[in-house]
């Protein structure tokens, strides 16, 4: 990890500390993009939210980059009606809503933004809002990374008991150690379920992959195991922002 820096959270800076940074050459920030969702029934439905900001957070306070707002909803369709709780955007709205951030950030100066998605289900969205931004602002970098597969080593980690993992060993190991008062502990031992998706052609529905909204081994995580796989996630994608941050484009011709 680099050294510890101040971290910044947007909403805590005024205006003119915004303008000096962005004046100075400090033209990026991170925005934090979760889901609220079911996560089974041993963990609260703001996990994908709770770990994109908490993890964007820490990024902040290594890498010295500010730290936008996260939005809390995401392109959860995929997990039906089934169970209560999920609060979804569809995919044209969650690109929308990325594609006005990103023009009110460029418009305020900045030229570097790194989305920290929290839910799978975002990437094809957070995918088009880019090429979007990309086309209609001159100069504007913008880096999606997943919470998942940050890294090759946080990958395997994330896909140790489950391919298509949800509310999984890892996302309950990273729980019980950020947030564990949205754990049900009681809960836990008896919510495993597994993967059923690795002989399938198409991309199911969750309800009709899972018998509870898990997928994989959640009875096997530990908090020492969400402590250990967060500083590594924190690491990796610290690494990745400070080398996004010195990043040029390959030629520099102008998009027009």
């Amino acid at each position: 990890m680099t050294g510890a820096k101040a971290s910044s959270s947007w909403e805590h800076l005024t205006w003119p500390e915004i303008g000096q940074r962005l004046e100075s050459g400090q033209d990026a920030a991170i925005l934090p993009v979760g889901a609220t969702e079911q996560h089974g029934p041993h963990l609260g439905v703001g996990m994908d939210t709770a770990l994109a900001e908490r993890l964007a957070l820490a990024v902040s306070a290594s890498t010295g980059v500010p730290c936008l707002p996260a939005l809390p909803y995401g392109c959860s369709i995929g997990h039906s009606h089934r169970w209560p709780g999920t609060l979804a955007l569809n995919p044209k709205t969650l690109i929308d809503v990325i594609a006005d951030i990103g023009r009110w950030f460029y418009k305020s100066g900045g030229r570097r933004l790194f989305l920290v998605n929290g839910h799978v289900g975002n990437r094809a969205p957070l995918r088009c809002a880019l090429e979007v931004l990309r086309a209609e602002c001159e100069d504007f970098k913008i880096a999606i990374f997943t919470t998942g597969d940050i890294s090759d080593r946080v990958a395997a980690a994330f896909s140790q008991d489950a391919a298509d993992w949800h509310a999984n060993a890892a996302e309950t190991a990273l729980m019980m150690h950020l947030s564990p008062e949205s754990v049900r502990f009681d809960r836990v031992q008896d919510a495993d379920d597994p993967d059923r998706t690795n002989d399938c052609v198409f991309a199911h529905p969750v309800n009709r992959t899972s018998l509870n909204g898990v997928t994989g081994k959640p009875s096997t995580a530990t908090s020492a195991m969400g402590e250990q796989l967060f500083a590594i996630m924190v690491d990796d994608l610290s690494e990745h922002i400070m080398k996004g941050l010195q990043e040029a484009s390959p030629l520099e011709f102008p998009y027009n």
